[in-house]
């Protein structure tokens, strides 16, 4: 009986201690859910739309540099409908939070060899790291 009394509040104190620490991966998928809130070493999974089929790309304008890190160039996939083009697929990049400070996170959705044409798309995000 004394043993069941002492492995509930031990039990209960390692879930409240887990419910306090934040998410390791962070992922992103739509501009609403900027601006972003991490700690260091936090790692983000920037998942956007992408059609490299029809000439537009998604280009970094702004890597938030000072507070975040590349963890590698960006990773194009078409789950769905592979081998027809011009179909929806996502492109994916990964960045960690390396220094505490602010910056900004900026991408432009366009093609590249008209860069004089406003982007058809744009995310940008306000990036905090404690």
């Amino acid at each position: 009986m004394t043993v069941t009394r002492l492995i509930v509040p031990l039990s209960l104190a390692l879930l409240a201690a887990c419910a306090q620490q934040p998410r390791q991966i962070v992922t992103v998928e739509k501009q609403g859910e900027c601006p972003l809130k991490l700690t260091t070493g936090q790692t983000i999974i920037l998942t956007l739309p992408s059609t490299p089929e029809t000439g537009y790309r998604w280009t970094v304008q702004n890597p938030a540099p000072g507070v975040l890190r590349s963890l590698g160039p960006e990773v194009y996939s078409n789950p769905e409908n592979a081998g027809l083009v011009g179909s929806a697929g996502q492109s994916v990049w990964r960045y960690q939070a390396a220094n505490a400070g602010t910056g900004r996170l900026l991408m432009t959705y366009q093609q590249p060899w008209a860069p004089e044409v406003a982007p058809m798309k744009t995310f940008d995000c306000s990036v905090t790291v404690n």
